[in-house]
């Protein structure tokens, strides 16, 4: 057989038991939820900003970092809220390379997915309780949603993973925002399809069992940019996206029409430092337009301690090992510009 059988994990069930969120953070988490869920539902005018490491490769860093954003944090949440990016896991668009620390606690050794769940579920209720700040995380694999989902206030759903039904359906069993990104191609109507289906019930087979899901109306979709059939990147946050999105959204029957911008990947052709004009130019899109100022929701931001990245080895704390971030400085005054606008 191709498959080797290495050990049977425990279930979800049994790692939340071992590594439980207190009773505090728990009732925090359900706070930042609702807080959350108001401004994809309109009931709030605040701004989402979800902004960290692009992979949640090392958990002091990450707890640096996110201990600083909640600083910041108090400043603005007037205005704004704040949502850490501490994605575990790392979608590879050839399979090769550092995969998030739930394949590798340690990136410079092998994989060892036990130890993973372990430092997954550490690290984020570790951040939590050190910033008060709940945290957003890509679901890579929908079987693992089990094993987060008392820590998590935000979920991202990849451009590689939307299109999957399996990805979909699971959505339809959240009760937090899931953002469901445009495909790589950057088609829209198969994001849009993709938050149909995420936000009305199904019944699917999930982890071995029969499930039936009720739906989930807070999702919503993300724009990241796209690529065209020879590989150049097209970005997707200008005015006229934005626009066309909103006549799209108003011929669907869709709940709660959102969207958050991702300033990087395709949008900034992966040039980390345009970030900072693309989420001002997106500010000033929601300025000219009342309707462009109540579907666009927030934004995806892609920054560390560190500006730039590195490779595997280097040991440069709080730099990113995966693609390259804002610094530290540059992205806190963003976030104050970004209050500003507000």
């Amino acid at each position: 057989m191709s498959f080797e059988f290495i050990k049977k994990l425990p279930i979800p069930a049994e790692i939340r038991e071992q590594y439980p969120v207190p009773p505090a953070l728990a009732a925090l988490k359900e706070e930042r939820d609702e807080e959350i869920k108001k401004v994809i539902t309109g009931e709030s005018d605040k701004f989402l900003v979800i902004i960290g490491p692009c992979s949640a490769d090392n958990e002091d860093a990450v707890c640096d970092y996110v201990t600083r954003l909640a600083k910041v944090n108090e400043k603005v949440k007037d205005r704004l809220i704040l949502i850490p990016r501490i994605y575990t896991n790392k979608p590879r668009t050839t399979g090769e390379g550092y995969k998030g620390i739930l394949h590798q606690p340690d990136p410079e050794k092998k994989p060892d997915f036990l130890a993973g769940l372990i430092a997954m579920r550490k690290m984020h209720i570790r951040a939590i309780a050190e910033s008060g700040l709940t945290a957003a995380d890509e679901m890579l694999y929908p079987e693992n949603w089990r094993y987060v989902q008392d820590i998590l206030s935000y979920v991202a759903i990849g451009a590689r993973s939307v299109e999957d039904q399996q990805h979909r359906l699971t959505v339809s069993g959240f009760d937090v925002p899931a953002g469901m990104k445009n495909p790589t191609s950057g088609d829209f109507s198969i994001m849009l399809n993709s938050v149909f289906a995420a936000q009305h019930p199904h019944s699917f087979i999930y982890r071995g069992w029969e499930v039936n899901t009720t739906g989930n109306p807070l999702a919503h979709t993300v724009l990241r940019g796209s690529v065209n059939k020879y590989g150049r990147s097209l970005p997707n946050y200008h005015y006229e996206d934005l626009n066309s999105l909103l006549e799209m959204y108003n011929k669907m029957d869709l709940m709660n029409p959102a969207t958050i911008i991702d300033a990087n990947h395709n949008n900034s052709n992966k040039q980390f430092e345009q970030q900072i004009r693309i989420v001002k130019e997106v500010m000033h899109s929601r300025k000219l337009n009342k309707d462009i100022h109540k579907l666009v929701k927030g934004v995806m931001i892609e920054s560390y301690l560190m500006e730039g990245c590195q490779k595997i080895g280097d040991g440069v704390y709080g730099k990113s090992i995966t693609d390259p971030c804002l610094g530290w400085e540059d992205s806190e005054r963003l976030i104050y510009d970004i209050a500003d606008y507000e």
